[in-house]
């Protein structure tokens, strides 16, 4: 790399973001004072950068908490509830959904329509989850937001230009993803549109949900697919071509049942959610919490025999990458309270380093809207880290 001359415009870009970043972060809302303080920028540099920051919808300012003594306590500031938004949809094996996320990381509209994607081509699904994604943008629009963006979660192999490679369970092969959906963009304006595997959107919305957790953890998403996002350092790792993370296709048992990938006694034929529907009895996913609140022996050993081979799975992973913690998301966070003592105990017996740093296993925060809000939430994310890139976008 070659050392140069920082341009000015590169440093009003940096410290726009570093402005904002510290707002949004901060405990309370900060005043430009709390700003320039923090950030060994001038107050009238800080004062310029607040003005160009409100000015584009990025913040806004609040009343001051009152406080004794003279003087008059100063403004603070606060991520704009009315600024640009994401739009995150997500294509799962048995549901579609949607859902608009502002700037402050509140999700403001959430749309989720179960039916088995199964039996349509590609393009019939694409053109349902267009359908999905106008009505979202509707609704931002009403709801007076300004759709930045939309990031689509999909369970299979993803290319960096959307086009999905390969999706077992969707039997999908080589389909251009963004072409698919464009047409319900259309009337969105030039709306950018990334595609990413849904299991990589979830363990980013988990990374950012809430107070800070471990920076490197395995996120699980149990659907009728198991996909896992590997996050190290409070960075997504994504393998040398983007597709690590098929934890559902890491063999259990190699004389096991064919699995759809082609290859026998994957994950999924143990853990999957329709893997432990058929050994449950179970009609669907709540049909089966209810049978384990109750105390049901045949849900209850369904569970465990889950949890089992999961555990078998995920133990691998950690003596391999030697994360922190396991969240378990999908339909693993609402049973986590059956399938987690069962993981644990694999990882008890099979992880080398468990006697000195036990590993932490818990259900996700966001649940199984983990994909959809990671998703929209990468959009608004991108804003927070270079907003400079939002504020000389040109206006229709």
């Amino acid at each position: 790399m070659t050392d140069g001359p920082v341009r000015q415009a590169s440093l009003r870009e940096h410290n726009l973001g570093l402005v904002l970043r510290h707002a949004a972060n901060a405990a309370r809302p900060p005043s430009r004072a709390d700003i320039a303080a923090a950030t060994s920028l001038t107050r009238a540099t800080v004062s310029a950068l607040v003005d160009d920051l409100i000015a584009g919808g990025l913040l806004t300012e609040v009343e001051p908490a009152p406080r004794a003594g003279a003087g008059r306590p100063a403004a603070g500031l606060v991520l704009s509830a009315s600024g640009p938004a994401g739009l995150g949809l997500e294509i799962n094996v048995d549901y579609l959904a949607a859902c608009v996320v502002d700037l402050a990381g509140t999700v403001r509209h959430r749309d989720v329509r179960h039916a088995d994607q199964r039996p349509g081509r590609p393009d019939e699904v694409l053109a349902e989850v267009a359908r999905l994604a106008a009505d979202a943008h509707a609704h931002a629009a009403r709801e007076g937001l300004v759709v930045a963006g939309a990031a689509l979660a999909v369970p299979g192999l993803v290319t960096p230009d959307g086009v999905v490679r390969l999706a077992p369970n969707l039997g999908w092969r080589d389909v251009d993803v963004p072409a698919g959906v464009a047409s319900g963009l259309a009337g969105s304006g030039e709306l950018a549109l990334s595609v990413d595997n849904e299991a990589n959107l979830a363990a980013l919305g988990e990374l950012h949900a809430g107070p800070a957790g471990p920076a490197s953890f395995l996120y699980v998403s149990g659907e009728i697919g198991i996909g896992a996002g590997i996050v190290l350092h409070g960075a997504l790792f994504r393998g040398a071509r983007g597709w690590s993370g098929e934890l559902g296709h890491v063999a259990v048992r190699p004389d096991g049942p064919a699995c759809r990938c082609g290859a026998r006694g994957c994950l999924e034929q143990y853990a999957g959610q329709e893997a432990i529907l058929r050994a449950a009895s179970a009609g669907d996913t709540d049909d089966l919490k209810a049978r384990a609140e109750s105390g049901d022996p045949a849900t209850l050993s369904a569970l465990t025999a889950a949890g089992e081979a999961l555990g078998v799975a995920v133990a691998g992973v950690v003596n391999l990458l030697d994360v922190e913690a396991v969240v378990l998301g999908g339909i693993y966070a609402p049973l986590a309270p059956w399938i987690c003592p069962a993981v644990v105990a694999q990882i008890h017996c099979r992880v080398l380093t468990d006697a000195w740093s036990p590993v932490d296993v818990r259900p996700s925060v966001l649940g199984g809207d983990a994909a959809v809000v990671g998703a929209a939430g990468s959009v608004v994310r991108a804003i927070r880290n270079h907003p400079a890139r939002w504020l000389t976008r040109p206006v229709s």
